[in-house]
Formats: C-alpha cells, structure tokens, sequence
C-alpha cells in the first residue's frame, strides 16, 4: 500500500467548518480544518469531514468545495447543548460514524485526523474500527490553559486532562502548531517526541492582502483620520478583549484630548465562559467611561474582516493562552502591526514584525500601544515586516508539511491501546475482574 493518502477523514466534533468563526465555538479551529480540507482537494485528495449537527436544517451531507464533504451526525439536541456537555455524546457521535461507515469500502480512508480532544476521542475510535492510522490535533490544551487563566475564568475539568491523555496515547501521530506547543505536549502530557510534528497553521493570502488604509475605512463606514484599535475574536475571559478596554480608557486618561480621534472595536461574539455576561464588555465600556469610543461589531465574513484589518492602525491580541493566534498572521497579511501577548503560539504567529507584552497589566499594554501610536514610522516600518513574515504562511505550505505527517503516520502505523488489549478506555485488560 502507498503512504500517500487519497481519502482523508477529519473529525470535528463541537464546531462545524461551514460556521462563522468568532462567535459561539467556532473560531481558528474552524478556518484550520476548512482551509487544509481545501487545499488537500487541490491535490486530488478527497475529504469527509465529520461535525455534529446543530440544526434541523442543516443537510446530513453538504459540500465546502469539490472533494470535500461535510457529513452532519446527529448526537444530542441540535440546540442548547453547549460544548461542555459534548462528553456525554461522544458515543452517539460514534455511532454516527460508524453507521455512516458501514456503507464505505473498509480501506476507503487511508487515515482519520482529529481537531480537538473531543474528536480524538471518537477519532480514536474510528481509526481502530478501520484499521488506518490516526492523527491529531490539540488545538487547545487543558493544562496549557488551566496555567495561565485570566481572573475569575473557569477552570478545564479534570475529565478534559484525562481525555486528551488518552489521545496523545492512541494517536500514531500528533500534530503541534508551534515548537512551544510540542513541547508543552512532550512535558504535560508525556508525549513521545518521535510522535510530535510541527505544522505552522497559514493565512488565506488571496484575501488578507494589504490595501489603503483611508479606502477600508470608507468602505466601513469608520472615520477616515483617528486612531483606530481593533480586538478581533471570540468574547470570552481566554482571549481578554476587557484588556482593549482598559488600554483605551488609559490611553484616554493620559491625554484627554485623545477622545476626538479614537476608536476602538471589539469584533466578536460572546463563547464559552463569556456567554455568562453576554453584555459584560458593554457594561465595562460604560463603567470606564468610553462607551462613546467604543464600537461593538458581529462576527463578519472573511472579505469584510479584512477590511477591518486595513482599516485599524493596530490590532490587539491580549489572550492570556493561544495555541497559534490566526488573528495576528491575518492581521500582519494585511499590513496592519499586532501588539500580542507573549504566551504560547503568539511569539511564532507575530515574529519579529510585532510587539510582544509580557503579563496583562493595563499600564504596560497602554505603553506599548501609545508609543506605536505617537510614531507613524515605526508603525509603517512594521507594517511592510508583517507583509513580509505573513507571506511565509500560506495554506499550502501548511498543507505540504501536513501531508508529510500523513505519509509518516500510514507508513509507521502502531496499533492502538483497544487493539492491545485494552478492553476498557485506558484499563489494561488484566485488571478487569
């Protein structure tokens, strides 16, 4: 049998790749699998990705581009089941596939790719049922995220932690987006280094293009001179939008006169731990005293998101954990300089085109801000470095090395811990009374 694959099953269970990102749970996830799903299809390969079905409406079998399919299984409610009860679905997701299997050749797919613990634990699964190889994708990490929470955020359950070491034990192959992130699943989670690969995320370079400044800010209806600050992202404590306000209200206080020339807005929708105070970002503008600066914006499409990244002067990416930080390289792509936090994927994702910020303290952020803002030059000096850094992550070159690791897993293929003789999810079968 060849390594190269032709059919590639990909399973992502909480987030579909047809929603919109930043609102809800879809977000960098989303754009990875749709984005690799698509350019695998340039290459002749075919793809089934496997997501749960969230309306009545929503056809069991749709089509992103030719080659790739989208097959909605029914697990659970369509509505009001939010991602931290998915655990409890996880068999009837399962059974989905496998029965969606059953009319499917049983060499039909020459490898299954999970997106998220969720899905590699179905993944785990489905690889064992058909035989191929498995390959994973953490996206996120409990004990990364359960290390750096912000104030007052929720912490990953127990459950979680356990769930994704199972993975990393099943997967023949796991996929980390950065070197930070191959280390921290080598440390945390005991992975075998052998089984860890690098593969960068990339950037849709035909639409986050760079372009006049003046013209996006016409085109969205956004004052043509100011200054204008944008938070791009899913509302939740993780990703801390309430650090652009802060920023804003410091930035205000320092010099008053400010007020007449700024804008700051906030792109998103509230999602995970943030659905508890959908309003809570409103409320703060107001208790700072700039709601009157304040523009709150819907998730929008990718053409009309990077007008918003040419129309800002810089962009902001305060998250306290981020496994890549898609914003930034969008950003960058488009010309426009990202002030980031300095943890996990961010210091890959914004290179030496950006400026990094240790901690979130609102004084060292505003900082940072205010000097880019005071000096144009260096902002445009960053600027042409973001065109330049963005360019080398495009989604064919992701695509390139995830085909690599694709090759690697089918022609290395180990047996899972269920075909070892495991008979119950991580108890060896000699213990079973």
């Amino acid at each position: 049998m060849t390594d190269d694959p032709k059919r590639v099953a990909m399973i992502s269970v909480h987030t579909s790749p047809l929603e919109q990102p930043g609102t809800g749970d879809a977000g960098g996830l989303n754009v990875y699998v749709a984005e690799t799903a698509k350019e695998l299809a340039r290459r002749g390969i075919e793809v089934d990705i496997f997501t749960r079905r969230t309306t009545g409406e929503t056809p069991i079998v749709g089509e992103l581009v030719p080659g790739v399919r989208v097959l909605h299984v029914t697990a659970g409610p369509y509505e009001g089941l939010p991602k931290e009860e998915l655990p409890g679905q996880l068999c009837a997701f399962s059974a989905g596939i496998m029965q969606a299997g059953l009319s499917l050749p049983e060499d039909h797919y020459d490898v299954v790719h999970s997106h998220y613990w969720l899905a590699g634990q179905v993944g785990w699964l489905a690889s064992d049922r058909w035989g191929v190889a498995l390959v994973h994708t953490m996206h996120t990490m409990a004990r990364v995220k359960n290390r750096h929470l912000a104030e007052g955020d929720r912490p990953e359950p127990r459950g979680r932690e356990i769930g994704e070491v199972q993975v990393v034990e099943a997967a023949d192959r796991l996929v980390a987006n950065t070197e930070g992130e191959a280390r921290e699943l080598i440390e945390l989670y005991a992975a075998p280094p052998r089984k860890v690969s690098v593969v960068p995320p990339g950037v849709d370079l035909t639409t986050f293009t760079p372009g006049d400044r003046k013209d996006a800010r016409v085109a969205l209806g956004l004052p043509v001179d100011g200054d204008l600050l944008l938070f791009v992202g899913r509302i939740q404590p993780l990703k801390a939008p309430d650090l652009l306000l802060h920023v804003a209200a410091e930035l205000l206080r320092r010099d008053p006169e400010r007020r007449r020339r700024l804008t700051v807005a906030v792109l998103g929708g509230p999602s995970g731990t943030g659905l508890a105070r959908p309003h809570g970002l409103e409320e703060l503008a107001d208790e700072l005293g700039i709601a009157d600066v304040v523009r709150f914006v819907q998730p929008v499409q990718r053409p009309v998101l990077a007008q918003w990244y040419r129309a800002a002067d810089l962009v902001l990416v305060p998250s306290h954990s981020e496994s890549f930080g898609l914003v930034a390289i969008e950003a960058q792509a488009c010309g426009t300089p990202v002030v980031a936090a300095d943890v996990g994927g961010l210091p890959t994702a914004v290179g030496d085109a950006g400026i990094l910020v240790e901690g979130h303290d609102a004084r060292t952020w505003t900082d940072a801000v205010e000097a880019l803002l005071v000096d144009e030059e260096l902002r445009l000096e960053l600027g042409r470095a973001s065109i330049r850094h963005a360019s080398g992550f495009g989604w064919d070159a992701t695509t390139d090395r995830l085909l690599a690791v694709y090759q690697q897993a089918i022609h290395d293929r180990t047996h899972s811990p269920i075909a070892e003789g495991e008979g119950l999810v991580g108890v060896p079968r000699a213990v079973i009374p």
